[in-house]
């Protein structure tokens, strides 16, 4: 009883705060890059918290709650808010199903069978996801992939099929391109927690012990540049750091995905624009701006757009050149205006302006602070 009060309690807490990272919770990473990085974060967000496996229905609640209220179950919503069904916490919770809709419980991003059901991984929050029972009971343990060719087709369109990713030909399960991201980012932090604690783990034909195998690494490699950090990931972050003690450190620092698993290092010899633009402004998407000052100036401004909204637009990624992105211009330092063309007609488009200097996989791009944006309207 007295734990159970205490998890009310803590739950409560979380339901109106809003874990601040500390300065210094990834200090000792800095200037480092390859497995050197993957030891010092390994041992940042090792001996997290261990909730209870039933505990986890009651964390779901500010872990993985809409706007609205209800469950965020990643396998049957869809990016454009129209949801065939909505699940209420507690009351929708499985129990039994015998299709879609019936109820929710908990899915393990990365399967049980992998681990042989050991704790901590068994109840970790940044795996366990509530989701569909029965879009769940279709998974099983299917590693996830890309399939071309589904045999069977939920309602917000995840997939279960033949695998056309090289390297492997089983059967697979392909989440909405919304989501892809997340997990790639759930799969990353996974290899990098349990780095060298997997050594009695089944695996999989994805996984070795913790660490993706070289075919699916390029596919979540992919899946993490597409499908960029959302605010989705931002808030259940900040949520389990609370409950767990812990975070995952590529949804905070997406740049560390390339200084692990591509051999990227991070480019010392070039400093991030010591600031954004300023006087952002737009007149039918012909757009002005004053250049950044200071110390450090700009290479040049990478302007991103969609119609859609500002939380789906990209958030580039150190290394990453500015021609990986769609919808996107590159501006050079000193040109204070441009114009977006080939635009629908009569429509909102969400624009962003990001600074950076260097060029190709040295690029170095300022996220921080107060990113200038604009909703402008098409004539």
């Amino acid at each position: 009883m007295k734990f159970i009060s205490f998890l009310l309690q803590l739950l409560f807490l979380v339901s109106f705060l809003k874990a601040q990272l500390p300065n210094s919770y990834y200090a000792s990473a800095s200037n480092l890059y390859g497995i050197e990085l993957k030891n010092e974060l390994h041992s940042i967000i090792d001996n997290h918290t261990i909730i209870s496996y039933a505990a986890i229905w009651n964390t779901f609640k500010t872990t993985d709650s809409k706007s609205n209220g209800s469950v965020w179950d990643i396998y049957s919503d869809t990016p454009n808010g129209i949801n065939s069904y909505e699940y209420s916490f507690g009351t929708n919770q499985c129990g039994n199903y015998s299709s879609e809709g019936d109820c929710y419980n908990r899915e393990h991003s990365f399967p049980q069978s992998w681990f042989n059901k050991q704790s901590p991984m068994v109840s970790d929050l940044f795996q366990v996801y509530p989701t569909d029972g029965y879009v769940n009971g279709k998974r099983g343990n299917y590693p996830f992939g890309e399939t071309n060719n589904p045999t069977w087709t939920s309602s917000n369109g995840s997939e279960l099929g033949p695998c056309f990713n090289t390297g492997y030909t089983g059967t697979d399960f392909e989440p909405i391109d919304a989501y892809k991201g997340d997990l790639a980012r759930t799969y990353f932090y996974m290899a990098t927690r349990y780095l060298g604690e997997d050594g009695n783990w089944a695996g999989s034909p994805m996984v070795d012990g913790a660490e993706p195998k070289e075919w699916a690494l390029a596919m979540l490699l992919n899946w993490h540049l597409n499908d960029p950090v959302s605010q989705k990931e931002i808030d259940r972050n900040d949520s389990i750091y609370i409950l767990q003690g812990n975070r995952n450190p590529f949804i905070d620092h997406p740049e560390y995905v390339g200084y692990i698993w591509t051999e990227e290092s991070p480019n010392t010899n070039v400093s991030i624009p010591d600031n954004h633009v300023t006087n952002f402004s737009s007149s039918f998407i012909e757009l002005e701006w004053t250049d950044a000052k200071g110390e450090n100036l700009p290479s040049g401004y990478l302007i991103v757009y969609n119609n859609m909204s500002f939380e789906s637009l990209p958030v580039p990624t150190d290394g990453i050149s500015t021609t990986s992105y769609s919808n996107a211009m590159t501006i050079e330092y000193g040109y204070e205006k441009c114009t977006l063309t080939n635009l629908e007609n009569n429509s909102y488009y969400y624009i962003k302006i990001y600074s950076f200097t260097g060029s190709a996989n040295s690029t170095d791009y300022k996220t921080d602070g107060a990113i200038p944006q604009l909703l402008q309207k098409t004539h």
